[in-house]
């Protein structure tokens, strides 16, 4: 079997071993063109204050106000540049004050282990006087993630315990998740890896990166790895051009999926540059996060035709959350997005019992209420399949309404969509074998 690829960037780190960590994005160099950007004093702009340079068409009319309101003299291709989001991204109470009327509530230290960052442009998107807003309740802390229940857990998922190497979770026979990062551009407040991500604890050095591959390489059950982390789209592209090119090199690896969601936060990542990258590894699949049609702009629009352009096929995995997007309307609203974004509404996930994400959780009979409030109402493929992921370790688990109204050894009685009953005949027997 071929040895793990090399290319010069790798040659640098094994030498250099203070370099050993894959870096930061937060501390990728901007272009020649704005060094010498400084971030603007938000307070000290005026609402009023227009914008002193001509905008990129096809931006949402929220974030069309926010530049002319907080970065009137930031240019297109610097507000365009994902490094630029990632370097002025909002990771500091006094920051969100800056930019949010906060509440009691929202008003606390972040001290718990998963940190605040949110991209200019996400933040964009959130309402400023409202703590009720689904995408500022999503990425902005409150003093409920202190509230921990008996139920919660930092690793409801056992993920820790079904990890043979740093980075690996072979938790089903034939596929591996692969944690490749702990960064993520903009962090959920209901991350099942909140424990981990953004503070450094999974140490995913370019030598633990060099076991999982080994780990996947010496493991022929495995057939399809998901490369995760963190969000692998913050990495450096020859980082992960040579990670997913190592990958692409092990015989019985048939898929690969990268889990993301930075079409939803951080749509200027998805370059020309980035989708001519990865089209080199087909066949290739994307597994995206959103979370409520608000973040479907026409910047996430722009995003998602490139990947799919690319032949890279998009799936989405939404969480439901209380007060977010429990409601069929919600729901629908998305998944019609969704489908229009080419992109596939895969899994709807009840939300993990992580510790402090009681005021996330809805009764799994909101789920199904969802379910069936989609089904026979929209397009079949606009239907995601509701998983409780089990804690414990136990996988997904799908579930469903029950559609059937009773049985015999003769027929089955169901239930339609608009609760009208129908029979159908459920026996084999007088059948002649021989002849089927």
């Amino acid at each position: 079997m071929a040895p793990l690829m090399d290319v010069k960037f790798v040659e640098k780190d094994v030498a250099d071993e203070q370099d050993e960590d894959p870096p930061d994005s937060s501390e990728i160099p901007l272009p020649d063109e704005a060094r010498h950007e400084v971030v603007l004093p938000c307070l000290q702009l005026s609402k009023k204050t227009s914008l002193k340079i001509p905008l990129k068409p096809g931006s949402s009319p929220k974030t069309v106000l926010f530049r002319r309101t907080y970065y009137p003299e930031v240019p297109n291709k610097l507000w365009n540049d994902w490094r630029w989001q990632i370097r002025n991204s909002i990771r500091s109470l006094d920051e969100l004050k800056s930019y949010l009327t906060l509440s009691q509530a929202e008003s606390i230290s972040v001290d718990r282990s998963l940190p605040l960052s949110i991209t200019p442009y996400y933040m964009s998107l959130l309402a400023v006087d409202n703590p009720q807003d689904p995408l500022r309740r999503s990425v902005v802390p409150t003093k409920y993630e202190y509230n921990y229940m008996p139920c919660e857990s930092n690793d409801p998922l056992c993920e820790d315990d079904q990890s043979p190497v740093p980075g690996i979770v072979h938790r089903y026979p034939d596929r591996a998740l692969f944690m490749v990062t702990d960064y993520c551009s903009t962090y959920c407040r209901y991350c099942t890896r909140s424990r981990a991500v953004g503070n450094g604890k999974m140490n995913l050095s370019l030598n633990s990166l060099k076991k999982g591959l080994e780990y996947i390489k010496n493991t022929p059950a495995i057939r399809d790895v998901i490369v995760s982390g963190g969000d692998p789209l913050t990495m450096h592209e020859e980082r992960l051009s040579w990670l997913l090119g190592n990958l692409r090199q092990i015989p019985h690896l048939e898929i690969i999926r990268i889990g993301t969601k930075v079409p939803a936060v951080l749509p200027q990542r998805i370059t020309p540059e980035l989708v001519r990258m990865l089209k080199k590894f087909h066949p290739l699949w994307m597994s995206l996060h959103f979370t409520h049609p608000d973040e479907c702009t026409p910047e996430a629009y722009r995003a998602c035709k490139m990947l799919a352009d690319a032949g890279i096929p998009l799936g989405s995995q939404t969480v439901l959350l209380k007060g977010i997007n429990d409601s069929v309307e919600t729901m629908t609203a998305l998944v019609h997005h969704l489908l229009k974004m080419r992109v596939r509404p895969y899994y709807l996930y009840q939300c993990d019992p992580i510790a402090g994400s009681g005021h996330f959780r809805t009764p799994i009979s909101k789920g199904l209420e969802i379910i069936k409030g989609l089904r026979g109402f929209t397009s079949g493929y606009a239907l995601p399949t509701y998983v409780v992921d089990a804690p414990g370790g136990g996988g997904k688990i799908p579930l469903m309404p029950d559609y059937i109204s009773s049985r015999n050894e003769e027929e089955i009685i169901f239930k339609n969509y608009k609760n009208k009953f129908y029979s159908y005949p459920d026996r084999s027997d007088g059948y002649d074998d021989g002849f089927l």
